[in-house]
Order: C-alpha cells, then structure tokens, then sequence
C-alpha cells in the first residue's frame, strides 16, 4: 500500500488503472469498511482519500475538533487491501485565492441539510470534483447515510457528463441500531442511548408505511417515539429528493435530522 499526499503524483501513479474510489474524511469505521470491501470485490485498484474537507464545514462547526486518526486508519486501509491511500494537505488541494467554483443546485442543494447548512453542499462538491479529477476512478463508493449528498453527487455526474458509476452502500449500524458516524465519539453514555430513538423511530415508521402511506401520520408517530433534544427536521423524499406526501414503495427515502445533546446526527430509511 501507498501513502500520497501529492495530487499529481497520484495522477501519474494511477494513469490508466481500473479504479475503485471510497473519499473519506478520515475516523474510518464499519461503514467506510463495507465500501471499501466493496470496491475491493470490483475492480483492479482501490483508492481511499483521507482528507477533511475545510469548504463543507460552516462557521462555528466542529472542523477543528473533527476525529482524526490517520495511523489507525492507514492500518485499516492496509488490512483491507487498499492499493493506494491519498492524503493531500489543505494547501495541495486549494491553492489558489481565486479559484474556480463549482455551485450545488438552487433548489435541491439549498433544501434540508442544505436549508440548515447553507453552502455545504457546495463544498462538497467542489472536493467531490477535485477528487474525481484526480483519482479518475470507474466507480466511486458513498453510504446511503448521507442521502442528499449521494443524490447530489450523481446529479453532478449526470449533469457534466462525467464517465463514473456512482456505487451505493447501506448504511452500517451498530449492533444497538445506531448509525454509524465519525460524530458518534462525541456521544455520552446516556446520549447514545437517547441517540438510538433515532434509528426506532425510523424503523417502525418504514413498517407500519405498508399500511400507513399519509407522510404527515408517519411524522406524528415518528415524533412520539424520538428522544432527542432538538429535531430540525423529518422529510419525506422521493429519491430524486422531490418532497411527497405519501409513501411510494421503492422510491421514498424517510429523513430524520436533530441534536442529541451538542451533536447533530442524521439518518434515513429507504423505503
């Protein structure tokens, strides 16, 4: 396994290579090991990126706190077979005062986790690029826990023509039915356990959709069951993230977002 931090020698290292792609931020765990695995079973040469992107962050979020555990992450990388890891500094990946901008969609960029955190999704984009330019992979892995990004990521694929298979990976619970996230270390004993309404609200919401289709009753129940401290919102999407109001089997996404304690958590059931 290789360790670059250089874009372009990375460029030159992988020029006409059959490329399996997982970007990260780093503080890899269950849920960046299944797709990891994944692309491990699908192609010749398995690239992970390691990079905590400064331009998704918004002010007063935890970028300067976010984990970062790059020894015990190239030690999971080298178990799992990655080929290469790419870890660029911040200056390595924005070098110029002036630069070229690429903007998230007016209307779906800016909804949701794009209305409470304006301009994230811009920044997401921009490394998504940047990355994709420089990996150049056949396919790239995301978690469908981050949903609206995923969704987002192959509308840019789609809309600059670029010539990537988007791979989709489920979402990785703990074993008490918690999401698996980097966040989640922010967590206290007790605000793990409250965390968990989260993933049962979710869940019996997606169960009960068979015979309950009206969003706004899914919601009412969902809420009896949440125990969080703050529910910035419960959504009801189809998968090309167009609001509904009532369930369509195999194209509706349920979406929670909320504060247990100071930590924002996410997630979401596909239905």
């Amino acid at each position: 396994m290789k360790i670059i931090t250089n874009p372009y020698e990375l460029q030159k290292e992988l020029k006409n290579k059959n490329i399996g792609f997982v970007p990260t931020m780093g503080a890899l765990h269950q849920g960046h090991l299944s797709l990891i695995k994944k692309a491990r079973d699908e192609n010749e040469i398995v690239v992970v990126s390691i990079f905590v992107n400064p331009t998704q962050f918004l002010a007063g979020e935890d970028l300067d706190k976010y984990p970062k555990k790059f020894e015990a992450d190239a030690k999971i990388c080298e178990l799992s077979g990655v080929d290469y890891i790419f870890a660029p500094q911040i200056e390595d990946m924005y070098n110029d005062n002036d630069e070229v901008l690429i903007k998230a969609p007016k209307i779906k960029g800016y909804i949701l986790e794009g209305h409470f955190r304006p301009g994230h999704f811009d920044g997401v984009l921009q490394i998504v690029l940047k990355l994709f330019n420089i990996v150049r992979p056949k396919k790239a892995y995301f978690g469908k826990k981050d949903a609206q990004q995923l969704a987002l990521i192959k509308q840019m694929v789609k809309n600059l023509f670029l010539n990537i298979e988007i791979i989709e990976g489920e979402t990785i619970r703990e074993k008490s039915g918690l999401a698996m996230s980097s966040r989640n270390v922010y967590l206290s004993e007790d605000e793990k356990k409250r965390a968990l309404s989260i993933s049962k609200a979710l869940k019996y919401a997606a169960k009960i959709s068979v015979n309950e289709k009206n969003c706004k009753v899914l919601e009412k129940e969902m809420r009896k069951i949440l125990e969080v401290d703050k529910i910035q919102y419960i959504a009801f999407v189809d998968r090309d993230f167009n609001f509904i109001n009532t369930i369509e089997h195999k194209n509706s996404i349920i979406l929670f977002a909320g504060y247990v304690g100071n930590t924002r958590l996410i997630d979401n059931v596909f239905i």
